[in-house]
């Protein structure tokens, strides 16, 4: 069995990072969660997540900084979330990996995640 694959849960309300992280590690994932966009660099340069869940309205460090940020050093694969379909386009161009809408079930989030890393494996 291949070990664990680790998701980052970046999102400013901890309630939705907590619904996430129930989910993701009912689904056999190892969940990292932070309110913050600067943390999220950190943890992506230190902890080297296989795939980053990102929402792009947030307030200290836009999840557009995040994105751009990260793409100045790594190529993981991530997944922006936001009731915005305007921001997605965005993000999209400055090298999301793929975007869902919010609201959304949890359980489309996860066949999302499945999908985008089963895609990055055959690249």
């Amino acid at each position: 069995m291949d070990t664990k694959k680790r998701v980052l849960v970046v999102d400013d309300e901890p309630k939705i990072g907590n619904i996430l992280r129930i989910k993701l590690r009912l689904h056999g994932y190892e969940v990292i969660t932070t309110t913050s966009g600067a943390e999220a660099v950190e943890i992506i340069r230190t902890q080297n997540p296989d795939i980053v869940l990102l929402d792009i309205l947030m307030p200290d460090v836009t999840g557009m900084d995040v994105l751009d940020r990260v793409r100045a050093f790594s190529q993981v694969p991530i997944v922006v979330f936001t009731a915005r379909a305007d921001i997605i386009q965005f993000a999209m161009k400055l090298g999301a990996n793929d975007s869902i809408s919010k609201p959304f079930e949890p359980d489309q989030l996860v066949a999302k995640i499945e999908s985008v890393l089963k895609k990055v494996n055959q690249e």
